[in-house]
Formats: C-alpha cells, structure tokens, sequence
C-alpha cells in the first residue's frame, strides 16, 4: 500500500491531519454517485451532492475561518449534479456542468468514508466491567501539559470517571482546573459550590446524611454535564464516596429485563427543584437515547422527583421498573465505592454516572469538599486539539492547493 507524504495534496480548510492514508487507484461514475478506489484496496461512494457541497476551494470555504460559503440553494445545478471525474496526481479532480472545479484529497475522502466512525481523538463511552477501576491521574502530570490532560480526558470520556491524585490543598483550585478546559458552567447553585454541613441548607448536599446514588439537577432542560469534586478536607468518619455507572445500568436492563428498560425509555416523567429562589422543572425519561438506541443519558434523583402524573396501570408499572433499576444501581458490578482524600479530586459525567455518598458524623473531624460543573463540549474540543497535535510535528504546506491563502 502506498502512502501520501507528510503534506497534503490538497488543502481542504481541515485542521485534524488527512495527509498520512492510502493513495487513490480509480473512480468510477454512476448515475447518482461516484464510486472511488484506493490503493489498499478501499471502496466507497459519496454521492454527486455530497462532492459538489464539500468542495474546499476558496469560492466555496471561506479561506481563514474554514466556514462552508456555498449555499446549494442558489445552485440551480445542485439536485442535479454529475460532473467529469478523474485522478490526477493522486488527486480526485471534479469538472461541474458549469465550469467549476473541485479537487480532493486522497486522505481526506478516506477518513470520510460513509461508513467510516470519524476517529478525532475522542473516545467512545465504556460501560463498566464487573473489575473497573478508576484511572489515578498526578495532579503535577496534570498541570505539567498534554500527555497528563490527555490520559485524564481520555479516561473521563470513556469511563465517565477519573481521579486527580497530590493536589494542593488550595481554595479554589477546583476553579483553576477547570479553567484549564473552559468556563465553569453557573446553575441556581452557583459557579463553583460548597459541600459541606451547614445550617438551613437547601439541598440535602449540605447535611451529613447518607445520599443516595443520584444524577445532578434532572429538573433542567440541560443538565450540567461534567461535575468537578476537589477534597480540601476529609477528616471526619464516614462520608465514603459512592458511584454506579448509569449506562452499564441502562444495557442491562434493555438485556435483562427489557419490559422494564422500555418502560423508563419510553414514560416522560416530572423533575422540580424549589426553593424561595428557584423553581426549575422539566419533563424527561429516566434512560434517553440516541437516534441509533444508543443510551446518551440518565436521569435519577429521588429527591427531586415531581408529582408523578400517570394513570394507576402506567404508574404501577412505572414504579416498578423504577425499582429495578435502582435495585441494580447497588449491585457491586456497576458500582465503585471509595473515600476521597486531602488534594484529591473526582471528576464524572453527570449525565451517565450517579453518585452519592455515605453518611458523616460531622463531630469527629472536618468535611470539606468544593464542586463545579463544566461542558462536556470543551473537555472534547481539548482532547481534538491535543489529538490533532499529536498527530503531526509541524503544520503541513500543501504541494498542490486550492486554496491561495495556505490556511491549514
């Protein structure tokens, strides 16, 4: 199999690198699609459409912000699009019936392939195994640059829980590594929040009772993806950490008792938080998926669960898939349990796995724990950047462009 140079043939306003892949062999038109060969003996078809929309040229993607300036709408010749095709210099060279020209890069069309998963660095949830063990990232590996961020990213998205291990016992350092990713994500809560016993609390965070495995704030439209706990302070007795994977929860349900699964998938519910401050409500399933089935979030939080608004037959068997699935939160299989210690920090998904925590006695030492809340889409934008890094030494130089700037 050949493979391209360093520098892409063509430049195609992408900044992930596409030069390193197979060398194109042939094309084949067809009547609504062109069917293009490489040489590890690769095939794929993208349709006439497809082509003529992601042409990179200049006239086509602005050449500094990347951004798409064709608009199909006002190309009479879109719906019917056939154009000459050829390989030149290893180049897929594009002749529309009005006279423009699209050229593409071997590379790039084969990392588009249609049935090819784009492979940017970030990585797929893994349900937890029986034997799962959180990942332990130093605090100094984290702060000295990208290989620690990216072990820790990498860990976080996957497993939906990571470790921070020797921080500081600083105020505030929960802000500052979140900052490290993007801005702290506010709620009626507060940027950045205190966990610790105090008088008059407004959620049960602030007690010393055990808390049950939960997800935070279902009552909003959008709950806050990835929450940040950093132990500045562990010396009283109990108060161990609790965590279940709510995904693993989900498969096994939809495998094990599927009447059940269906049940919580399929019955929107109410969740509502009030205070003298606040009202937020919505209403959701406890098990969301995608358009493929693929289970993208979990809500739970008994506390905050609102009227249950269901006929007596839908609410009983509500009930009692609900049961199920808390039932098998607590089975050791998805679940890990552990103490956080002074200068540690956890981070988890908030929207996948469900967390609580044991009951202290506030009398026997000090609990104090700081928390925030951060975007998912930033903690994945910076494992991109640091994947794309990676990938090449040096910013390639086009031997052959479309586009006059040179922009990468």
């Amino acid at each position: 199999m050949q493979s391209q140079s360093q520098s892409p043939a063509v430049e195609m306003s992408e900044l992930f690198p596409y030069a390193q892949g197979p060398a194109l062999r042939a094309c084949h038109p067809g009547d609504k699609a062109l069917e293009v060969t490489w040489d590890n003996a690769d095939i794929a078809r993208y349709s006439y459409r497809w082509l003529r929309d992601h042409c990179a040229c200049p006239e086509c993607r602005h050449p500094i912000t990347r951004e798409r300036l064709y608009m199909p709408l006002e190309d009479d010749a879109f719906l019917n699009a056939s154009p000459d095709a050829t390989i030149e210099d290893g180049v897929l060279a594009l002749r529309w019936a009005d006279g423009h020209q699209s050229h593409f890069d071997a590379g790039w069309l084969h990392q588009r392939r249609p049935e090819a998963r784009a492979d940017d660095g970030v990585p797929l949830a893994e349900a937890w195994r029986e034997d799962f063990a959180p990942v332990h990232v130093s605090h100094a590996d984290m702060m000295a640059g990208s290989d620690g961020r990216r072990e820790w990213l990498t860990a976080l998205l996957r497993d939906g829980l990571v470790l921070l291990d020797d921080g500081p016992r600083e105020l505030e350092e929960v802000v500052r590594i979140t900052e490290l990713f993007g801005p702290m994500r506010a709620t009626n809560f507060g940027a950045r929040f205190d966990v610790q016993s105090k008088p008059n609390p407004n959620n049960a965070a602030y007690t010393a009772i055990g808390l049950e495995l939960h997800t935070d704030l279902p009552n909003w439209r959008h709950p806050p993806d990835i929450q940040l706990l950093y132990c500045l302070e562990n010396e009283a007795e109990g108060g161990a950490s609790l965590f279940a994977d709510g995904f693993a929860v989900a498969e096994a349900m939809r495998h094990e008792v599927p009447e059940a699964f269906l049940r919580l998938r399929d019955t929107p519910i109410d969740f509502r938080f009030q205070d003298e401050d606040s009202d937020i409500a919505v209403r959701a399933p406890v098990i969301d998926v995608d358009a493929t089935g693929r289970i993208r979030e979990v809500r739970f939080n008994n506390w905050i669960r609102d009227t249950l608004r269901l006929p007596p037959e839908e609410a009983d068997a509500w009930y009692e898939a609900y049961l199920i699935f808390w039932q098998r939160l607590r089975e050791p299989r998805f679940r890990v349990d552990f103490a956080l210690g002074s200068g540690q920090m956890v981070a988890f998904d908030n929207r996948r796995v469900l967390h609580g925590r044991g009951a202290f006695d506030p009398n026997t030492g000090r609990r104090h724990l700081q928390g925030t809340y951060l975007d998912i889409d930033h903690l994945e934008s910076h494992l991109r950047v640091l994947a794309r890094h990676a990938s090449t030494a040096a910013p390639a130089t086009p031997t052959t462009s479309t586009n006059e700037t040179g922009v990468s």
